[in-house]
């Protein structure tokens, strides 16, 4: 048949498969979601109206100054991305493509999602609050803390969540507030013993800190390169690995002496 066809025409019909098949791609689902700044809260205070921190069995003291926790927001699970959709999220530097199974866990249902984010939260509000009344050296049978962040699910607030707590109770230990009256944001996991862990999506965390804000970014060390790659002005990034290691940069800050580790 094609021999029959003018050169023009052959090389139109031998294209039309291709173009077929880049169209199919061009719609077709893929395995990514998009990813946006999202919201932040001050642990220091109240979310959708509810104190974020509530301690009982210990006097709490007045706070000034915000320690926000940040979020970032992806598509669904369940969201059609074509191929479109990443070639018009990639170069901007407010969005992230990013592979599902990075931001849900693979060939979980939304529900099965949502439990896991949600265990997750409730393990890392123990681990925080662990790990504040051990810094503090404090007992838990003697001090409760309640954590309530609406909305919010995964290990992330964690380093935020042990902060607010020992400013509520002790600050920085003589008397003034470990924010120095700032706004300071950040992210990362933590564990009993205080060591501050790593987490995702940074970049995009530091967009959304700076839009609420924020003039100080604590960031797990391991994700300095990632936080740096689309760094706001005004935005000075902070590198922790450890609770003690946060609570003296903090201290420092706002004491304006001491040394403060940056990326």
């Amino acid at each position: 048949m094609l021999s029959r066809l003018t050169r023009p025409q052959a090389v139109a019909v031998c294209a039309l498969p291709v173009v077929a098949l880049l169209a199919t791609a061009a719609f077709a689902p893929l395995p990514f979601s998009v990813a946006q700044p999202g919201m932040t809260a001050n642990v220091l205070g109240e979310n959708q109206g509810t104190p974020v921190i509530t301690v009982s069995g210990a006097p709490t003291r007045k706070t000034s100054g915000q320690l926000r926790m940040t979020t970032i927001v992806a598509t669904g699970p369940e969201a059609r991305v074509s191929l479109g959709d990443v070639f018009d999220n990639w170069f901007r530097t407010d969005r992230a493509v990013m592979p599902r199974d990075a931001v849900y866990p693979s060939g979980n249902n939304i529900k099965e999602i949502e439990k896991h984010n949600a265990e997750q939260m409730q393990q890392s509000q123990d681990a925080a609050t662990a790990a504040a009344l051990k810094y503090l050296d404090l007992s838990a049978d003697k001090v409760k803390v309640k954590l309530k962040l609406a909305d919010v699910g995964g290990p992330s607030a964690g380093l935020l969540f042990t902060l607010g707590i020992i400013d509520k109770l002790d600050g920085d230990g003589s008397g003034g507030d470990l924010t120095g009256g700032r706004t300071i944001a950040g992210t990362g996991t933590i564990d009993a013993g205080g060591k501050v862990g790593a987490v995702g999506g940074v970049a995009l965390k530091t967009q959304a800190a700076r839009r609420d804000g924020a003039s100080i970014f604590l960031v797990p060390k391991d994700e300095c390169t990632d936080a740096k790659a689309e760094l706001p002005k005004g935005l000075r990034l902070v590198a922790v690995t450890t609770l003690k290691g946060a609570v003296n940069a903090l201290t420092a800050l706002e004491k304006g002496k001491g040394s403060v580790p940056s990326c």
